[in-house]
């Protein structure tokens, strides 16, 4: 390509916006975008940049992104944007990169791979917390262990959630738990399973969690069972559990407008409590066999890690992008990738 510009869409949003100051940080000049155009331009004046504001309208986004290398899509939830700007990218042989970790979404991208391909656009969803660490982990694990048929992953972090992550969380609700079982994605409970992990200091309990790696995990290692999993106290584990009787009622519209308005009045973490926060990431690989392998790594404060691994990999589709197609983050950059962000520390795989 023979320009080097970046594109951030939802860049006035809680993630957005840290990832937009950051990039000016690192030396980079990205247009600004999103729907609200105020919003936008009141951004775009703080940090000297220009603004380019537009609505994801099918017919029209293509038309903005003619002198745009990558794309870098924050606006959620991205199950009802990321579509259009996918489509969009295609059309214009542009880069797409999104800080989603939404089954559904990194599902519809894998499912472009072949007209990406095409065209020579790389798309890769999940370029943020969700889900580079544990995408990272689960190629390094099986990388360690080559005939895996089993992975599970999970995280210990306490973050704290920005809106836009409360409200895609409300998105989901309804549609309960996720696994991957022989290959497939299938639903299951909330909570459905429940076991001890030690993330790194001393076990806890666990629920399966719908997390974004039971599509993507699949893709960067072939391993046909997935799981993920998230440490909760046995009295919140009780709670989430109870909602499976009133999960069909949580897809109702007057429901789901009545959470996310109310996950609207959520604030991120500040800086300092970013800074206090750090993220212990897990996993464990098993094959037919018996044989175990378990890996751990140390990371930043999830939104740190979102704004620090999507821009690297925005400088690495700007500077060598590979050939066109659907990515995974450990795909585009490596297992070894998440090493690299700040913060984070060394993969460590044992045979416990």
């Amino acid at each position: 390509m023979s320009h080097d510009r970046l594109l951030i869409y939802g860049a006035y949003g809680y993630s957005g916006e840290l990832i937009a100051r950051q990039a000016v940080a690192d030396g980079l000049a990205p247009v600004l975008s999103g729907r609200n155009a105020s919003k936008v331009a009141a951004l775009a004046r703080t940090l000297e940049l220009t603004a380019r504001p537009f609505d994801l309208d099918r017919d029209t986004v293509a038309g903005q992104l003619a002198d745009i290398d990558v794309v870098l899509h924050c606006a959620g939830p991205f199950v009802a944007t990321a579509p259009a700007m996918v489509e969009a990218c295609i059309a214009t042989g542009t880069h797409y990169l999104d800080i989603t970790g939404e089954i559904d979404v990194f599902e519809h991208v894998f499912a472009r791979d072949a007209d990406a391909r095409e065209v020579g656009a790389v798309l890769c969803p999940g370029a943020g917390f969700d889900v580079v660490p544990t995408d990272c982990l689960a190629a390094a694990l099986a990388e360690a262990l080559p005939d895996a048929t089993a992975l599970a992953l999970g995280f210990d972090s306490r973050s704290g959630l920005s809106p836009g992550t409360a409200k895609t969380a409300v998105e989901g609700l309804a549609d309960g738990g996720r696994v991957r079982r022989d290959g497939r994605i299938v639903q299951v409970p909330l909570a459905a399973d429940v076991r001890e992990i030690d993330f790194g200091d001393g076990a806890k309990p666990a629920m399966t969690i719908p997390w974004g790696d039971v599509a993507t995990a699949y893709h960067s290692t072939g391993i046909p069972n997935v799981a993920v999993y998230m440490p909760m106290s046995p009295g919140r584990i009780r709670q989430v559990k109870r909602l499976n009787w009133v999960r069909p009622a949580l897809g109702l519209s007057p429901v789901k407008r009545l959470l996310k308005a109310r996950a609207g009045r959520v604030r991120g973490p500040d800086a300092a409590t970013r800074a206090r926060r750090a993220t212990r990431v897990w996993g464990e690989v098993r094959n037919a066999a018996g044989a175990v392998r378990v890996g751990r790594v140390s990371v930043a404060n999830g939104y740190d890690v979102t704004v620090h691994a999507s821009l690297a990999l925005a400088w690495r589709l700007i500077d060598d992008a590979p050939k066109g197609g659907a990515y995974t983050p450990s795909q585009l950059a490596g297992a070894g990738f998440v090493e690299t962000l700040p913060g984070s520390g060394r993969i460590a795989i044992t045979n416990d």
